[in-house]
């Protein structure tokens, strides 16, 4: 395990694969996830690291084996996203492909805004149409993180994300503070200033991020993949996945 300091936080990362490949990648977990649970575990690393790239994976902010601030002002999604660019800069990387999924994607898409210019191909997974739909109920997720006993939560979904956290033993507290950080609105609008190389994944079965064409139609040139059969959790290790992302690096998605 490694650390490199972002906006005066100490946060873990990995690095993978041959260090003078041709090509870099960063790879950006999901909300209540880490490093190691989302990437490394289903096989991404391995993965990579046969392909000839140099990877990197890091822990978010709240999470996994990073700082955990309980402040949700540390968790503006701009800042998350300038932790990605403060990673490659630790470790002397100018232009990297970026892999965000769901919280991680959410991050992706901001960093291609914030400055695209030092992202190479764009993948976003575990998100899709919905991603434009009003929150199901803002503060719900926080309200689950604080919830001194899960059998409280009534919604299957947050409970399964809080049953998850707990699992990993992360810091409800900080992940509490980071489901409230402010965001730059990803509006349809917005994503048109988007003008990198981008694919949209998601499973055929995820109900919290819908369809990906939904969200590649808002993102001039992007492509849609559905994974067929896949819900939101089981797509990250699934093979199509995998072949999907090097395919698009490798231009064969069309």
């Amino acid at each position: 395990m490694a650390h490199f300091t972002s906006d005066g936080l100490d946060l873990a990362y990995d690095e993978f694969g041959p260090a003078d490949g041709r090509k870099a990648i960063v790879l950006v977990h999901g909300f209540s996830a880490n490093r190691y649970e989302n990437w490394k575990r289903m096989g991404w690393y391995d993965a990579i690291a046969a392909k000839g790239l140099r990877g990197f994976a890091l822990d978010n902010r709240g999470h996994g084996e990073s700082a955990k601030p309980h402040d949700p002002a540390k968790y503006d999604r701009e800042s998350m996203a300038r932790d990605v660019f403060a990673l490659m800069d630790h470790a002397g990387v100018e232009r990297a492909h970026l892999l965000g999924f769901s919280m991680g994607a959410h991050i992706a898409l901001t960093a291609a805004l914030v400055d695209p210019g030092r992202i190479d191909h764009l993948v976003v997974a575990g998100v899709g149409a919905r991603m434009f739909e009003p929150p199901r109920a803002e503060g719900a997720m926080a309200e689950a993180m604080e919830t001194a006993n899960p059998d409280d939560i009534t919604d299957p979904m947050l409970k399964s994300f809080r049953h998850f956290a707990d699992e990993q033993k992360e810091d409800r507290l900080a992940l509490a503070a980071c489901s409230r950080g402010a965001r730059i609105p990803l509006t349809r609008d917005s994503l048109m200033a988007i003008r990198r190389p981008t694919a949209v994944v998601a499973g055929a079965r995820d109900q919290l991020a819908g369809p990906p064409q939904g969200l590649a139609d808002a993102i001039p040139g992007a492509k849609a993949v559905t994974l067929p059969g896949c819900d939101h959790f089981s797509c990250i290790g699934h093979p199509m996945f995998k072949a999907t992302v090097f395919d698009f690096f490798d231009g064969w998605l069309e």
